[in-house]
């Protein structure tokens, strides 16, 4: 169960060798985290993902999830939750994709659609529906500024994320009053090995940092987080600049 500053004692990350939610785990069992679940496909950066968290004290195990086979979702899932309550899900996995290349191969493009997109609503659906079942936890989800305004420079990434962020606002609103609660989660630009090699944006920022505010939007029950913070002013702004100017904007 979580203490009375809402960190969990256990934990399921869903997309289990994403660098952000590896510094989220890292956070967590530093305060109050035991058991970490990390739901992912075998390899071996899940395996070193398994030493990495036990080194740093937690009981760590292992569950096979694709994001990108959704019929199997409630299966996977079903385990981790059969085997105890789990306080915190940690929705964090997602593909940047090539724009230049998937604008000229749809199934490509479809490939992230289907990663951001359809897997999250599948397995964030599943998700919901056991922590209800249990009568409480979080289900935290990454999301991106991207999805706040499609861009010409990544208009099919930020359209899944999009997609994503409007699922998961909506799904914490359906879920008032069952004690389960929805946090989405805005990064900027994270340097991590997703946009290793892509021109650092302003106000870039690293998975140490969204793990701080996931934290601390944990510990105040926030419904939206922004990391930096001050990208909710920029993208208010930049939201209800008109069309043809944005076109022209170095962004």
């Amino acid at each position: 169960m979580k203490d009375a500053f809402g960190l969990p004692q256990s934990l399921l990350v869903l997309g289990g060798t994403s660098e952000i939610a590896l510094a989220t785990a890292r956070r967590l069992i530093a305060r109050r985290t035991r058991t970490v679940w990390l739901a992912g496909r075998p390899s071996p950066a899940l395996d070193e993902a398994v030493q990495d968290l036990r080194a740093h004290g937690a009981d760590v195990r292992t569950v096979a999830f694709d994001a990108l086979d959704p019929d199997t979702h409630e299966e996977a899932l079903n385990k981790v939750f059969a085997e105890g309550d789990i306080d915190l899900v940690l929705l964090a996995f997602g593909v940047l994709g090539d724009q230049a290349h998937d604008e000229r191969d749809p199934s490509a493009a479809v490939r992230v659609a289907r990663t951001n997109y359809i897997g999250a609503v599948s397995a964030g659906l599943v998700a919901a529906r056991a922590l209800q079942t249990q009568g409480h936890g979080s289900l935290v989800v990454l999301s991106s500024v991207a999805g706040e305004r499609a861009r010409r420079a990544n208009f099919i990434y930020g359209s899944s994320k999009a997609g994503l962020d409007a699922f998961a606002q909506g799904l914490g609103d359906a879920l008032q009053g069952t004690g389960v609660h929805v946090m989405v989660v805005r990064p900027g630009f994270v340097r991590t090995r997703m946009t290793a090699g892509l021109p650092e944006a302003p106000l870039a920022t690293t998975p140490e940092a969204v793990a701080t505010a996931i934290e601390l939007g944990l510990r105040r029950r926030s419904e939206t987080v922004w990391v930096p913070g001050v990208l909710r002013v920029v993208m208010s702004a930049l939201r209800h600049v008109p069309r043809g100017l944005f076109r022209r904007l170095p962004v």
